[in-house]
């Protein structure tokens, strides 16, 4: 899971977003930790219960008719081949963007490098399957990590920077600020200033009700993929949260020094270049042998994004929509020999898209637009049994309508969330009590299954009574709560250990220990052979 986010854009956007609004400008992304942690300890037992191959099979245990296949097949298309493209489109063009940066290639060779790169991808997926993408991702994310580490040390280090006390003595104050001014101003002297509706947008809403690769509301896409191949309910349960803190809390340091650095070191680098002094940094700083090692891991970082993209898209089409609509009785040979010519054609496809893609940031913004509003379905639909396959539809199609206007209205990305959320919401819950419910024995054959609780299956449940649903709903939102002082302690704490604020630094970590008794008391209480299985 965390090898799989750490793709070759990532370390680039956020020493983007370092440069320009300092250290709180990652609070675009922080922000998600909320959802990420609601994942852990409502959903990923759940997903783990379910014991489907994709996300998207979900849809035939949950609902029923007509409106549940075509949701498979229409959410098949819709994430395994439209939204997988574009983001292994932005990921191609990151990497494109870092050979221009280190070895001055043109604009016009520079893809056939990235295209060889990717085809190589695109064969070892295909001969591996889900097994040789994890192993390979572990190994990658190592290399990733430790040159990104290396980089970090030695730009800090440099006579040009002068170390931690050298950033703090040549820039202002505001670069070091952990949150964001809240104001009623665009700008503050260059800080992360978010107006009240940008600040609602982020921190009230993003987290929950827009889709994101990796940060989907209840889980989804490769992250739920991960979740279901666990051993168990447990190690699913404890892979979540190790991811969760390794994500926002570990990860992230060595790319925001490296970002702060180049604030010293790359004044002169425009608004839309400030992304670019992370690869001027690797191309200057480092001699040839460490630089050979970070050319190999931003390539790593790339393999392993990609190889997981097309592994995850590839088995949405085969197992949602070609072998469940269009070829059902073939030999698993047949399907093997399928997901390999799938894997190709979504390497090609993605190849094409990525020639159109001008800014990365721009197709961030343009995915959590359409996803907008989506969120809360997909976090209801595990506890609430009216949800039907016809909500899920409408909030997924109802963003594609509002957005043309909202484009032609001149709002732009956050602002646009206050709409668009709102919207979908009206949409899919007056189409929920419009259309039919699903059908009572698909419904009771899901909480067999899945037994998720709460008062909103009553209905269901009080025809089950030899089902014991989930309790202790109160001890989740605890865990929930808890899991997010854990996350943003952990990250805190190690930024102010790199800065040298020692109070704060105990502070931090004492959170994060209180946090951690808490959540693990609360996990014993509730029984780890009967709870996790």
């Amino acid at each position: 899971m965390v090898a799989t986010t750490f793709a070759a854009d990532t370390p680039l956007a956020v020493a983007e977003l370092v440069a320009q609004n300092g250290i709180a400008g990652n609070w675009i992304w922080w922000n998600f930790a909320f959802g990420g942690i609601l994942t852990v300890f409502f959903f990923a037992r759940l997903w783990r219960r379910a014991g489907i191959m994709t996300e998207v099979e979900f849809a035939e245990i949950r609902y029923s008719g007509k409106s549940a296949k075509f949701l498979r097949g229409f959410r098949a298309v819709y994430l395994g081949l439209i939204m997988n493209v574009i983001i292994m489109g932005w990921v191609n063009k990151a990497l494109a963007t870092i050979l221009v940066g280190l070895f001055d290639i043109s604009e016009d060779q520079v893809y056939f490098y990235v295209f060889a790169c990717m085809l190589i991808v695109a064969f070892y997926s295909a001969l591996s399957g889900l097994w040789g993408v994890v192993v390979t991702d572990a190994f990658q994310f190592i290399i990733a990590m430790t040159g990104s580490i290396i980089l970090a040390i030695i730009v800090a280090n440099s006579s040009v920077v002068g170390g931690i006390a050298g950033m703090q003595e040549k820039l202002p104050e505001f670069v070091f600020n952990f949150f964001p001014t809240i104001t009623d101003v665009q700008s503050l002297g260059g800080a992360f200033a978010l107006t009240i509706t940008s600040f609602l947008a982020y921190v009230g809403l993003m987290w929950w009700a827009s889709w994101y690769p990796g940060a989907e509301p209840g889980g989804g896409g490769y992250i739920v993929q991960r979740m279901m191949s666990a051993k168990d309910e447990k190690h699913s349960l404890f892979a979540t949260l190790f991811f969760q803190v390794a994500h926002y809390a570990l990860r992230p340091w060595p790319w925001i020094i490296v970002g702060i650095c180049a604030l010293i070191v790359y004044p002169e680098l425009s608004e839309g270049e400030k992304g670019m002094g992370y690869i001027y940094a690797m191309r200057d700083f480092l001699p040839i042998g460490l630089k050979g090692l970070l050319v190999a891991a931003f390539f790593a970082a790339y393999m392993s994004t990609i190889a997981t993209q097309l592994n995850w898209g590839t088995s949405y089409i085969i197992n949602d929509l070609y072998r469940r609509f269009i070829n059902k009785k073939k030999d698993e040979k047949h399907y093997v020999f399928s997901s390999r010519v799938t894997t190709i054609i979504l390497m090609f496809v993605s190849i094409i898209v990525t020639l159109f893609i001008t800014r990365i940031s721009g197709a961030w913004e343009f995915i959590m637009e359409c996803g907008a509003g989506v969120g809360l379905v997909l976090i209801l639909r595990w506890f609430w049994w009216r949800i039907n396959a016809w909500s899920e539809i409408s909030a997924m199609v109802t963003p594609f309508i509002v957005y043309p206007i909202l484009l032609g209205s001149g709002i732009k990305f956050p602002d646009t969330l206050l709409i668009l959320v709102p919207a979908t919401t009206i949409v899919w819950i007056v189409v929920t009590f419009i259309t039919k419910p699903t059908d009572e024995e698909i419904l009771k054959s899901f909480y067999r299954k899945i037994h998720p609780g709460g008062f909103l299956w009553n209905k269901i449940a009080k025809q089950l009574p030899d089902v014991k649903g989930d309790q202790n709903f109160i001890k989740m939102l605890i865990n929930w709560i808890f899991g997010v002082v854990l996350v943003y302690s952990m990250l805190f704490g190690i930024g102010s250990l790199i800065f040298g604020m020692y109070t704060e630094v105990t502070i931090a970590f004492v959170l994060a220990a209180i946090s951690i008794l808490i959540i693990y008391k609360n996990l014993s209480s509730l029984g780890w052979g009967i709870t996790i299985k």
